[in-house]
């Protein structure tokens, strides 16, 4: 059920230390704030110098206000916060919002003290936002603690910036959308983001959850979170750029940035993931209709060649499909329109909206009315008549009256089939597309942000979002990850590898080559990158072979040890790479891709949380840009898919029973038509 945090948004009571007068101080902000609804529940405002704050008798000490105070908002100086906190506990507060900065974001003192403090916090039985934050707000109960003031919505916002939450606020209000609540989440010293997204998915007057996020804590408790919501997460988050990546050991890890392991969780989770304020405003917008797709089959409807050509780009590369309408559909849009217009798709009025506006309409209505379609994207100039009627001529206001008309006819037609249907007008502002705003169809400016929204629409497909599968039971940890250990860890969990012995020596080497037939591989052990380093050698046919490549390998590397291994069948084969990276934020994610010596070059990959079931895993592969080579092309072979699929459930379930182990790979992953072999593995400890 998640903590509960009605203490902290839904007070009996409220008192403010460090409420000043002086408007330079953020007491001064917040104390104003709180007193705007002052019938709701007693504000008492603290200063230590008493006297009077804003009008009102101020209290030297929260001791002073003689009453329990449910929440205290603290701020003043850092030198005095943990004493404020601790008789805030005394006079029996239930939850702490800390404004004071000067703990965690200082160094490893200023850490140590945020973590004591709240562990007193914690054993008190109250909870603690903060510190370093710049306040909250729950419009849905009239509670103001931060500086700024926020339009009432549905949208809750959970930011690590006050900046941030202020663009949004205005970039919002465009689209007639507004907050339930705002947390500015500080440094999570105690109350985590996760708590507040689980305690916001239960808040009814919350539609949506928005997030801002540097730090997650702990992400993947984050995505199972935002998983079980119930209601759309939209993320911005910052950071994820790939220098976290330069310091790994293995092709996983280089491969593997803070980019891929968040967007992973994202998709796992079904979160929406954005990139600015502005993409998470569209994101919000279109969600906030209601309105969802269960296709990406669109339509694009214009006016003009030039706008349906590029929106048509726009929704292709957003993920969504413009498919040429069939003949049904093209018959009945041609009962409605003259010989110029086109409709194949994009559909096209080539002008006749100037001579009867209600074709915007007409068109609208069959194109939503068609099974063949899962939206519409509408572009153009339609709201150009309302905006410059008189500008037209003497016909100017009639078509101004049509185009209102119009707009009055699509809302109807929506309503009646309430598909996605979303909007990009060079005239956003003018009253016809104000008339589709205000019936809850999204209307942008900008092509790229209608495609996007109706992006945000579509459902997953009949496989549903992936999901993120729970972590299995530790397992008991591993010490030796030298090469044949890793290979007898993964062997034991199912997976499969050709015949192999490690040797010292040559008569070690011509003893293991009676063990089982040629051709042989040769590889020389603790060398990283044995390929890149000349440490292997394969189809040796031989014995006689396979000592003169002894030979010739030891004499350049020295290595320790060497592995005898069985020659597999290369031919109708397909190498696949799959590796686990252990992530401080995510935990074990997972990369499956192609793989061999080519594989950081041609960078073919995809990620997800591991551990990854079969059909997850056979999902990502049938992803891959090169997925027609496991297909069959050119006379090959289809590979067996399904068989690699379930033993790479087999290799990120030990990763994932295996946290000591910072990367796991396998590389390559052979997969045939007849099965798979696991042809080289590693691991490095964390």
């Amino acid at each position: 059920m998640g903590r509960d945090l009605t203490a902290l948004f839904d007070p009996k009571s409220v008192a403010v230390v460090g409420a000043s007068d002086d408007p330079a101080k953020y007491g001064h902000a917040v104390a104003a704030q709180a007193l705007r609804a002052p019938g709701r529940r007693p504000v008492h405002l603290v200063n230590r110098r008493g006297g009077t704050v804003l009008g009102r008798p101020a209290a030297t000490s929260l001791t002073g206000i003689g009453e329990p105070v449910e929440l205290v908002v603290i701020s003043i100086p850092g030198a005095g916060f943990e004493a404020a906190v601790d008789e805030a506990l005394e006079c029996g507060a239930r939850a702490i919002v800390g404004i004071t900065a000067g703990f965690a974001e200082t160094g490893a003192d200023g850490l140590a003290r945020q973590q004591a403090l709240a562990a007193r916090v914690r054993e008190a039985g109250a909870v603690l936002v903060g510190p370093n934050c710049l306040g909250i707000a729950d419009n849905t109960t009239e509670l103001y603690l931060a500086s700024d003031t926020f339009a009432p919505g549905s949208v809750a916002l959970l930011s690590q910036s006050g900046n941030l939450a202020l663009e949004l606020q205005l970039r919002m209000e465009r689209h007639g959308l507004g907050f339930s609540r705002f947390v500015s989440l500080g440094n999570q010293a105690e109350v985590t983001l996760v708590d507040l997204v689980e305690d916001c998915a239960r808040h009814e007057p919350t539609s949506a959850i928005a997030v801002y996020a540097e730090d997650f804590g702990d992400g993947r408790a984050f995505a199972e979170a935002a998983a079980a919501a119930g209601k759309p997460v939209v993320l911005l988050t910052a950071g994820r750029g790939s220098a976290s990546a330069r310091s790994a050991q293995s092709h996983t890890g280089a491969l593997t940035t803070s980019s891929d392991v968040v967007a992973a969780a994202c998709r796992d989770a079904g979160v929406e993931l954005v990139a600015t304020p502005r993409e998470m405003t569209v994101v919000l917008a279109a969600r906030s209709s209601g309105a969802r797709a269960f296709g990406r089959r669109t339509a694009v409807f214009t006016d003009g060649g030039g706008h349906g050509v590029i929106a048509a780009d726009a929704a292709e590369a957003t993920g969504l499909d413009v498919p040429e309408l069939g003949a049904a559909a093209q018959v009945r849009l041609r009962e409605l329109l003259w010989e110029q217009s086109a409709v194949g798709n994009p559909v096209d009025l080539a002008g006749m909206g100037e001579q009867n506006p209600r074709s915007y309409a007409e068109t609208v209505g069959a194109l939503l009315a068609t099974h063949e379609l899962d939206a519409v994207l509408m572009t153009g100039y339609f709201g150009g008549y309302a905006a410059s009627g008189s500008g037209l001529g003497g016909g100017g206001a009639t078509l101004a009256e049509g185009e209102a008309e119009a707009a009055r006819e699509i809302v109807a037609h929506w309503r009646a089939r309430p598909k996605p249907l979303v909007v990009q007008s060079m005239y956003p502002q003018s009253s016809s597309c104000r008339t589709l705003a205000g019936a809850g169809i999204p209307v942008f400016s900008a092509t790229e942000d209608a495609a996007r929204a109706l992006a945000a629409m579509a459902v997953p497909g009949a496989a549903g979002r992936p999901g993120i599968a729970p972590l299995p039971p530790a397992a008991v940890p591993v010490r030796d990850v030298g090469y044949h250990a890793v290979r007898g860890l993964l062997a034991d969990a199912g997976v499969p590898f050709p015949s192999a012995c490690e040797v010292t020596s040559e008569a070690e080497l011509l003893s293991a080559a009676d063990e089982f037939a040629g051709p042989y591989v040769l590889k020389a052990l603790h060398v990283l990158h044995k390929s890149d380093a000349g440490g292997v050698a394969l189809r040796l046919p031989d014995r006689p072979a396979l000592l003169a490549a002894y030979r010739k390998m030891h004499a350049r590397l020295g290595a320790p040890a060497y592995s005898v291994e069985a020659m597999a069948d290369l031919d109708d084969g397909i190498e696949l790479i799959v590796g686990v990276n252990q992530d401080p934020r995510f935990g074990p994610v997972a990369m499956v891709g192609l793989g061999g010596v080519l594989t950081e070059a041609l960078h073919d990959v995809a990620f997800a949380l591991a551990p990854l079931p079969a059909a997850r895993a056979e999902q990502l592969l049938r992803g891959l840009r090169s997925a027609a080579l496991l297909t069959g092309v050119r006379g090959r072979p289809a590979v067996d898919v399904a068989a690699a699929a379930e033993v790479i459930e087999r290799i990120t379930s030990v990763a994932a029973a295996h946290p000591e182990i910072a990367e796991l790979e396998v590389n390559p992953l052979l997969v045939r038509p007849d099965g798979v072999l696991a042809l080289d593995s590693r691991a490095v400890l964390a």
